[in-house]
């Protein structure tokens, strides 16, 4: 049995006609002899009456904060409606099918609400259904604690969801259905030239989604890279071949592919940067502080004299009552946006960050911070000159 993940985004169940291009996908691989599991989101984005926000804002504005167990139960119930809406349609089609709860599924979480985290799966009643040849329609974004209580993953948690399953049924690939062709090479708001990238491996794809590109949620890249599970990011309302996500591109057919140091380009917008001047009446380590009010900095530089990073937009209330209690002399340099460039073939390959540095300076984009890794190298630059500074790295690296 040849058992296939299919999850698809809120985008894909929104409206009558995304949802029979769901059930197309989901034929179509039942007739080509695979077994699908199939993972829904809820539908479609707010102001549509069953998206996760629009039921947020209902209770809210009917009945006030809403306690962490409540939110799970509440959040749960926009996926409950498409596993079953969906499920609903395949029956009518004449396919078997099976509407069923994350906890249902056999996904048994820890009891941490509105993030719940894997503790092991009991994945018995779906293995009998894929056995009857019925499909499962899983609801995403959700689990069950050993108590019963329903509990919830985590904003993007359907993706993860759906990597869960292909984990524990140890499916031979996990397609993540949205409504483009596939990830792209740079965001195709700002750079005109952005193109589908047809592999790229976890280890970049994660780099990417935590550098700020909207691929798929990072938690599911760690599920599939850990059970060595393929990736696919497909369209709905396509037939692209999509990304194919892989434990390693090193090595493709494809000699062109094997020549290009640098995968794709990612940007996070919102970002200052402050410059911190070391204190000699320091009673306690600023770095310490930092952490315990949770305000993630990046792009992080020590000196002896002072100290340079990066926050995002929203923490800066926050840090700057924390420097202003401990006397902290700083200054601030607000819209920055931090550029990425990715890519695993990059590891010893000399020059690389040189080629950054002259095709920023050839565009006019001055580079205010730089941070690397073995497989990422990121620049602070100013906002407006994103969309230049991305076109830049495309035209360097023949992305």
């Amino acid at each position: 049995m040849k058992i296939i993940i299919q999850k698809f985004g809120g985008t894909s169940v929104a409206t009558s006609g995304a949802r029979k291009e769901v059930l197309n996908k989901i034929i179509e691989a039942k007739s080509q002899g695979e077994a699908p599991v199939v993972v829904v989101s809820a539908m479609g984005r707010m102001p549509s009456p069953y998206a996760t926000d629009t039921l947020l804002q209902f209770v809210k504005e009917e009945a006030g904060e809403i306690e962490d167990r409540e939110y799970d139960l509440l959040l749960s119930c926009g996926e409950i409606i498409s596993a079953v809406t969906i499920a609903t349609m395949l029956q009518n089609e004449g396919y078997p099918a099976v509407a069923l709860t994350g906890g249902q599924s056999g996904i048994i979480t820890d009891s941490a609400h509105k993030k719940a985290d894997l503790l092991y799966g009991k994945t018995e009643a779906v293995k009998r259904y894929l056995e009857k040849e019925i499909i499962p329609v899983v609801a995403g974004f959700q689990g069950m604690t050993i108590e019963g209580e329903v509990t919830t993953l985590g904003r993007g948690g359907s993706d993860t969801t759906a990597a869960m399953l292909g984990a524990l049924l140890d499916a031979d690939r996990i397609e993540i259905f949205t409504d483009v062709d596939g990830i792209m090479t740079a965001d195709p708001r700002v750079c005109e030239q952005a193109h589908i990238i047809p592999a790229i491996s976890y280890n970049e794809v994660f780099q990417m989604a935590d550098s700020g590109a909207k691929v798929i949620h990072p938690r599911a890249v760690e599920y599939a890279m850990r059970a060595n599970i393929p990736l696919v990011i497909k369209n709905t309302f396509s037939n692209a071949e999509g990304t194919y996500i892989v434990q390693s591109v090193k090595g493709l057919t494809n000699s062109e592919k094997d020549t290009k140091v640098i995968t794709g380009v990612a940007h996070r917008l919102g970002r200052i940067q402050f410059t911190i001047m070391e204190n000699d009446q320091e009673e306690k380590d600023l770095l310490e502080c930092v952490a315990e009010e949770q305000i993630s900095i990046d792009l992080i530089n020590i000196f002896p004299t002072y100290k340079v990073f990066t926050i995002d937009q929203e923490d800066k209330e926050k840090l700057e009552k924390l420097l202003q209690m401990y006397h902290y002399e700083y200054t601030l340099l607000e819209g920055c946006c931090k550029v990425t460039a990715i890519g695993e073939r990059m590891t010893g390959v000399p020059g690389v960050m040189s080629r950054i540095m002259k095709a920023f300076h050839k565009a006019g984009v001055e580079v205010l911070q730089t941070a690397d890794s073995l497989t990422t190298i990121g620049c602070l630059i100013s906002e407006v000159h994103v969309s230049k500074a991305i076109t830049a790295l495309h035209q360097e690296f023949n992305l």
